[in-house]
């Protein structure tokens, strides 16, 4: 019989990885923000909705049907932003 009791990390080295996620998860949630929300991110999300729009017609979807897919696609990504303004991160109630 072999001993797993080895392959079970102590509590003190799961409270240090803890430690250590703890510290580095706030800053790579802000850089995840920072990079749908800044001047930069709004113009790349403009230039993506009008290659997405130039891309259906150039398919040849007729007008109506781009526009409504191309609402549909901005919609998608306006949600996605939203969700991640109203994420929380850093903050414990206790």
């Amino acid at each position: 019989m072999s001993d797993h009791k080895n392959d079970v990390p102590k509590p003190e080295e799961i409270s240090g990885i803890l430690a250590a996620v703890s510290k580095e998860i706030p800053g790579l949630v802000r850089g995840v923000l920072d990079a749908f929300f800044s001047p930069e991110a709004a113009a790349d999300m403009g230039k993506s909705v009008a290659t997405f729009y130039k891309t259906l017609k150039e398919g040849g979807i007729p007008e109506e049907q781009a526009l409504s897919m191309t609402k549909d696609y901005l919609g998608t990504l306006t949600k996605w932003s939203d969700s991640l303004k109203g994420m929380k991160f850093g903050h414990h109630e206790g």
